[in-house]
């Protein structure tokens, strides 16, 4: 029988690691070399970091920021706020020069958001933020990692925080994919409750047998909780690929699974689908995969024909059905809501087209439908975790029956305390005891089908449509990058009309629109009032990689889509706004200090101020005193 852990909180988790050195985290660099931290040491550095943070002046309960792009970094320093107490607040690096200004907007408005004391950067990344900094009020000052991993300051506690359940552990910012991000705050509850969903209820883990693999972004939920908290909590051995590694080489993703004996790994539908094109005849013959239980499909809808070309392409390195694991999660929900079962093979609903656009009903069709779009095809996502509960509701709040399509909501110890500081949201969103999600989607005995976001549906001439559906068949275009297509509407003479903005990078654009019409014509018998076709790169997403539908859309309207791409690295354009950072940098730091040091200046006479009245009323006091001794 394998080892069952069950700590009260994470800060009980990291304590209780003493003594685990041979299991733990490796982290890779980007030419593959290991550095390994036993979750022993995991513990010494939280210990060790944790001083430094105080000494620093952050207390139990401040908001810390961290951009910090290595892994080896961000989570001993995460751990490290976690003991001490103090609440991360995780957020992505800037990915690219060329759109640092939108960056730092964004990163501006959340650490205003979060009223962040502190930021936890690099020494480098530190002479461009400045120059957004200075706009941030709370801020007291920038923590640089490089002077963390120094030895412990003397005389500063080193001793883990008191937490409970209801305490807050971190802030995790939703990636923004259909409206501005939020704070939602997952306590030390509901982590742990999730932590167990996932790695017993779902994966029913093994820490003599399993590995984890990842190259997810670490401020992004499914990285963060999913390969650094839950292992954590349950023993469970990781190795972490830099994100940008995977980027550049989607394929060093199966590489290290092979090297390392992987049987853990969780990724977004793109990813799979983008591997398996990458793949090459002669590495599929070398790897062998069947060391692998579960490759996790989940962060966004998943395409069927995806799964299925995935498992194609491998089964000749040893992937099996049983492997993969389509799951459904989000953030408020801490991280996942639904697996399938870990002996269960990838499981489609076929339904009929129109019953589902017009009366919003799931009902059976048969597979031969498909062509033409007369059915649609979704992938079964699993059941509810133990212990929680889901349902779907129509718009007046009334739960519906099974292959009803409606809204997902969501209860059970999970589900994470609110937005922070924004009780209407919260409201909104938590209230009533459920969590509503925004997905849509319906049940069948149990098992949850995801048809879409609720406000990214598309109503055409009185017809329900979901954009990925639309997305997932330009995508198939040769032409066409993969994941990078975005369908919206806009308001036309009689209904919405239909437009499609992809990314592409043919010589012959208006060969490529007149595909994409006939495609959706022939398909979905759907006429295509517009069709844009992009730089690679240009179109916006989410910090996780996700299209932003609804900032597409309002870029197409105001006329500007596609024209906020990537510049080449090293060009002049990206070398100029990087020496204007750094030299708005310098000036924003000037600006933090002078305004500390006016803050300062007006605690001491504030101070003083005090005093002298103390010792006027002292001496006021004392000579009541005498004239009442007489």
């Amino acid at each position: 029988m394998p080892q069952v852990f069950d700590y009260p909180n994470l800060v009980a988790a990291l304590d209780e690691s003493k003594g685990w050195t041979d299991k733990g985290f490796t982290f890779l660099d980007r030419d593959q070399k290991e550095q390994f931290f036993s979750f022993e040491r995991l513990r010494e550095e939280a210990m060790r970091r944790a001083a430094h943070l105080r000494q620093y002046g952050l207390k139990q309960g401040d908001r810390l920021a961290m951009v910090l792009p290595d892994g080896e970094d961000f989570v001993p320093t995460f751990l490290a706020a976690v003991w001490a107490g103090i609440v991360p607040v995780p957020l992505y690096p800037p990915l690219s020069l060329g759109k640092l200004d939108s960056y730092l907007d964004t990163l501006v408005g959340v650490l205003k958001k979060a009223k962040v004391s502190h930021l936890a950067t690099n020494a480098k990344l530190q002479q461009v933020l400045w120059s957004g900094l200075s706009k941030v009020a709370s801020l007291k000052g920038v923590v640089v990692a490089e002077e963390l991993r120094g030895p412990a300051p003397e005389g500063v506690s080193q001793e883990p925080a008191h937490v409970t359940a209801d305490d807050l552990c971190f802030l995790q910012f939703t990636s923004g994919s259909t409206s501005t991000p939020k704070g939602v705050e997952v306590t030390h509850g509901s982590l742990r409750a999730n932590a167990w969903a996932i790695m017993r209820d779902g994966l029913d883990t093994d820490t003599e047998v399993d590995r984890g693999v990842s190259w997810l972004p670490l401020y992004h939920d499914m990285g963060l909780i999913g390969f650094v908290i839950a292992p954590l909590f349950h023993r469970i051995p990781v190795t972490f690929i830099p994100t940008l590694t995977f980027v550049r080489s989607a394929t060093v993703w199966m590489e290290t699974i092979h090297r390392v004996r992987g049987t853990i790994t969780f990724a977004p539908n793109f990813a799979y689908a983008l591997t398996a094109k990458r793949a090459k005849p002669e590495q599929l013959a070398r790897w062998d995969l069947s060391c692998m239980r579960h490759f996790g499909c989940g962060a966004e809808p998943i395409n069927p024909g995806t799964m299925r070309g995935f498992l194609d392409t491998f089964a000749p390195a040893g992937v099996t059905p049983t492997m993969l694991l389509p799951c459904y999660g989000m953030a408020e929900a801490t991280l996942a809501i639904s697996f399938i079962g870990i002996q269960d093979t990838l499981s489609t609903d076929v339904i009929d087209a129109d019953a589902y656009q017009q009366k919003h009903h799931a009902e059976p069709a048969h597979v031969d439908r498909l062509e033409g779009g007369r059915a649609q095809e979704f992938v079964c996502c699993g059941r509810a975790f133990p212990g929680h509960e889901i349902g779907v509701f129509d718009d007046a709040g009334q739960r519906l029956s099974d292959r009803r399509v409606g809204e997902f909501w969501v209860r059970g110890p999970s589900i994470a305390r609110g937005y922070y500081e924004d009780p209407e949201t919260t409201a909104r969103t938590f209230g009533n005891g459920w969590l509503k999600t925004g997905d849509y989607g319906y049940l069948v005995n149990g098992n949850v089908y995801i048809t879409g976001r609720k406000k990214d549906l598309i109503i055409i001439n009185g017809r329900n449509y979901d954009p990925q559906r639309m997305e997932w068949l330009v995508d198939e275009l040769p032409e066409v990058r993969k994941g990078s297509t975005v369908a919206f509407s806009r308001p036309g003479a009689g209904s919405e009309e239909l437009i499609i903005v992809l990314e592409s990078r043919t010589q012959n654009p208006d060969a490529l629109k007149d595909l994409v019409r006939q495609k959706l014509t022939e398909q979905l018998q759907l006429t295509c009032a517009d069709v844009v076709v992009c730089p690679m790169g240009s179109l916006p997403k989410t910090s996780s990689g996700k299209l932003q539908r609804a900032k597409t859309r309002q870029q197409y309207l105001d006329g500007t889509v596609g024209k906020g791409g990537n510049r080449t690295l090293g060009s002049n354009g990206e070398k100029l706004v990087l020496a204007r950072h750094v030299a708005l940098s310098l000036l924003g730091r000037a600006q933090h200090r002078a305004r500390r040091l006016m803050e300062h200046t007006l605690e001491i006479r504030s101070m003083g101020d005090a005093l002298e009245k103390l010792k006027l009323a002292g001496t006021y006091t004392q000579r009541r005193v005498s004239r009442l001794l007489g």
